[in-house]
């Protein structure tokens, strides 16, 4: 038997040799994982052990995890009854980031600040929407390889331009563009359902290489038995960031419908040059200031990494292949 320092630096086990060779082979442990025998009061790198030399050698050859045919892989998925702990999941992100918080600040910050810079101007926030995928997909991986013990770089947040760009192009842009359609088209509901049903297509490219279509229905399909599990650990995770985008709209909500109201008045004759002067333009009242724009992007930057690991936390329970494996 085995005892293993997880991702978070926590202890877990013990764990039987055959656990720990599964768990390699899902990527969530690599050769400098800590390892202890059952019984010794040495803490050694896996990759010291021969009897996992194997497994190592084939994670080496793949990657993260070795490559299994999709449909059998979602079909085992989806055969496993979902659970997503909230609790569980904020306080596992909040031990990665204690214990990772140069590197995961850092790796964030790079996107964060690329983020930024693109919406300064139209045709660059239209760029990092269509790229968002790539962005994304990259930093989740950061933060998957450290909640599994390996080792990770903040370069490696730019990694989704290195493997599986297209694929993460498409997961990216599609699940966005359809969840905004289905706000356009007034269905609040159906785009609430669909923004956090696909919330796990980015990562499952990323992680298993998924084509985008595929991730998106397998995270669907997952997430709709936990949707309200999924729902509520998301608004938790992302609180400060979701406060901030409520005041936003409120205060234009508030200041936008009375004018509203005086243009549609029943009886009185349709103004359309000013009815399309309030849809394009925002009132005076409901103008947000740069010292609000600025703190609200401080606050996102801040936010984006302990919501980010908490999602991923929630990713691995739902994801994995074996039971109860350590971060």
């Amino acid at each position: 038997m085995y005892k293993i320092i997880g991702g978070d630096q926590h202890e877990y086990g013990p764990a039987t040799a055959e656990e720990v060779r599964q768990w390699i082979a899902e990527g969530r442990l690599s050769g400098q994982s800590l390892l202890q025998v059952e019984g010794s009061a040495e803490w050694k790198p896996l990759s010291a052990y021969p009897e996992f030399a194997q497994a190592l050698g084939a994670q080496s050859r793949y990657g993260s995890a070795p490559p299994l045919e999709t449909e059998a892989w979602s079909a085992a998925v989806l055969a496993r009854r979902p659970e997503v702990r909230a609790g569980d999941c904020l306080a596992q992100s909040w031990g990665l980031l204690r214990n990772n918080l140069a590197l995961l600040l850092g790796a964030t910050f790079l996107v964060w600040l690329i983020e930024t810079l693109c919406q300064g101007f139209l045709l660059g926030n239209m760029v990092f929407v269509v790229l968002y995928g790539v962005f994304y997909g990259g930093l989740s991986t950061v933060f998957l390889n450290r909640l599994r013990g390996r080792p990770a770089s903040i370069g490696d947040a730019l990694a989704g331009f290195r493997h599986g760009f297209a694929q993460l192009l498409l997961a990216g842009f599609v699940s966005s563009l359809l969840a905004w359609l289905a706000f356009c088209c007034c269905m609040i509901v159906p785009g609430i359902y669909l923004f956090v049903a696909w919330l796990f297509c980015v990562p499952l490219v990323a992680d298993r290489g998924l084509e985008f279509w595929s991730a998106m229905e397998l995270s669907r399909r997952t997430v709709t038995r936990v949707w309200f599990q999924v729902f509520a650990l998301f608004a938790l995770a992302f609180l400060p960031t979701l406060l901030m985008s409520v005041f936003m709209y409120v205060k234009v909500a508030l200041a936008t419908i009375p004018a509203m109201q005086s243009v549609l008045a029943p009886g009185a004759p349709l103004d359309f040059t000013r009815l399309m002067e309030l849809l394009t333009q925002v009132p005076q009242g409901a103008k947000i200031t740069p010292a609000f724009v600025v703190a609200a992007k401080l606050v996102f930057l801040l936010n984006l990494p302990f919501g980010l690991g908490a999602l991923l936390a929630a990713y691995e329970n739902l994801f994995g292949t074996g039971p109860a494996p350590p971060p």
